[in-house]
């Protein structure tokens, strides 16, 4: 895969100017789509984090759950909306309006947050988060096509970065909401809930309002050449397998027929999409959940229960920062290699916590490379598969990616629960640790970058917008990066 654009000029490279369209306008750097879709997610992150923030406290705390209970739960939590993006993903291709279904999603979880005051025990609380998180699996795939669709293909990296910066903001957010309202509050997670459940409703109301309807045309990529005319839609993908039955890509949108099942399954012949879901699933079957973080975090440092709300926010505020900036690096050095060292990162901060002293700047550190890791891959990921997959099937591609993903870290909180159960959260995160370093090796050889120095550049032409598909004599060789 072709990941960076170097041979923009140097004030399109750095993002300072924004790319010129046909006839010499200037088009946005960013489209409206993606900073309105940016402003659902804000809102929407600020309600989720609320209950998320609390979450772990209130089930292992005032419940009584063990860790093994918890980690099952937290792996029911995001397999649920693994299955479901693809369901997500293939409607939103087939009817061919990714705002509709990212609606349905968006509306789902919003009216699940207040049935969790009527949950008071495992059984009906794994039930209302399975819905929730149903909510979420049916919203982002078709999300983040939107977020794609609407930027070209020199700029993914920086359309996706400030997305998840936005994002981010909700999620900072949200943990500081819920510590306020504990500290002010009689029945603090009661009124954690009902006010997530507000704002949740009102991430709806944005998403009807401001965000457009159908998919969203990108902005004109940037011609190869001065007076070269500007390329509209996406090319023919060439040196891989034909997507069978799917509507023919050829320098104009696809056509109005409709998306069969067929057709979603056969972009698992794509090479690049095949090597992009394996690493993104070899690299999370040992991501210790966010959630397990924090509790290793608050036992290591002795933190009080009254401040674990507030973990969230060091990790959330690191990723705020760094979100954009990181998907514009993407853009330009090459996303693989942002990614990676996106998980080298977050193997830095399971050192810490297993050998690190205890010193005061401990917790900061910690959260700061939790951070950071997020700003390397959450966004370079799916910017790395929309530049892989056909306009048509782009919310598909995006899906069976994050399906992958998101079911290997459902066996990992699955696993680590049991192995923090039978040897402790030393030994647990040990194993986990060494997994990660394995996998990152693994990955790094599958995503390795061409022997040819032009092979990793993504300029855009009339045979090569953003992210080339040449013919590859290697079949090895066929996918080079993460995104």
């Amino acid at each position: 895969m072709y990941l960076a654009d170097r041979s923009a000029p140097a004030g399109e490279q750095d993002g300072t100017t924004a790319p010129r369209a046909a006839g010499g306008r200037t088009t946005p750097v960013v489209a409206s789509a993606v900073v309105a879709l940016g402003t659902v997610s804000l809102i929407t992150d600020v309600s989720s984090e609320m209950v998320t923030a609390v979450l772990p406290l209130y089930l292992i705390a005032g419940l009584g759950l063990s860790p093994l209970g918890f980690g099952a739960l937290d792996g029911v939590y995001n397999g649920v909306s693994a299955l479901v993006q693809l369901t997500g993903g293939h409607l939103a291709d087939r009817v061919r309006n990714h705002k509709l279904i990212a609606g349905i999603g968006y509306g789902l979880s919003a009216l699940c947050k207040p049935l969790l005051l009527l949950a008071h025990s495992l059984g009906p609380i794994s039930v209302v988060l399975a819905l929730e998180r149903t909510g979420k699996g049916l919203r982002t795939a078709p999300r983040d096509a939107l977020i794609s669709l609407s930027a070209p293909p020199e700029a993914q990296g920086r359309a996706f970065g400030l997305h998840r910066a936005m994002d981010t903001t909700g999620a900072l957010l949200g943990p500081l909401a819920a510590f306020l309202i504990l500290s002010v509050a009689v029945d603090g997670y009661d009124a954690v809930f009902a006010v997530s459940g507000c704002v949740a409703v009102l991430g709806v109301v944005v998403l009807i309002l401001f965000v457009p309807s159908g998919a969203p045309q990108a902005p004109p990529a940037r011609p190869a050449a001065t007076g070269a005319p500007a390329v509209t839609g996406a090319p023919a993908v060439t040196g891989a397998p034909a997507v069978t039955g799917a509507p023919a890509v050829t320098g104009a949108p696809a056509g109005p027929g409709p998306v069969r099942l067929r057709d979603a399954l056969g972009l698992l012949r794509l090479p690049r999409l095949r090597s992009l879901a394996f690493c993104a699933v070899l690299l999370g079957l040992t991501t210790v959940s966010d959630a397990f973080v924090y509790l290793l975090l608050q036992r290591r440092t002795g933190l009080g229960d009254q401040w674990f709300a507030l973990l969230p926010l060091g990790t959330a505020a690191v990723f705020l920062l760094l979100a954009l900036p990181a998907g514009a690096l993407a853009d330009r050095i090459g996303r693989r290699t942002v990614f990676l060292a996106g998980h080298a990162l977050l193997l830095a901060g399971y050192a810490l916590l297993l050998w690190a002293p205890d010193w005061p700047a401990l917790p900061y550190l910690v959260l700061a490379l939790h951070g950071m890791f997020y700003a390397a891959t959450d966004g370079v990921l799916p910017a790395a598969v929309a530049a892989t997959v056909p306009e048509a099937l782009r919310a598909t591609g995006l899906a069976l990616v994050g399906t992958g993903q998101a079911l290997a870290r459902f066996v990992c909180s699955l696993a680590f629960g049991g192995a923090w159960t039978l040897w402790g959260p030393g030994p647990a995160l040990a194993v986990a640790a060494a997994g990660l370093l394995c996998s990152a090796v693994v990955a790094g050889r599958v995503l390795r970058p061409a022997a040819d120095p032009d092979a990793d550049r993504a300029a855009p032409s009339a045979a090569d917008p953003g992210d080339a598909h040449a013919p590859t004599t290697d079949p090895s060789r066929s996918s080079r990066g993460t995104g």
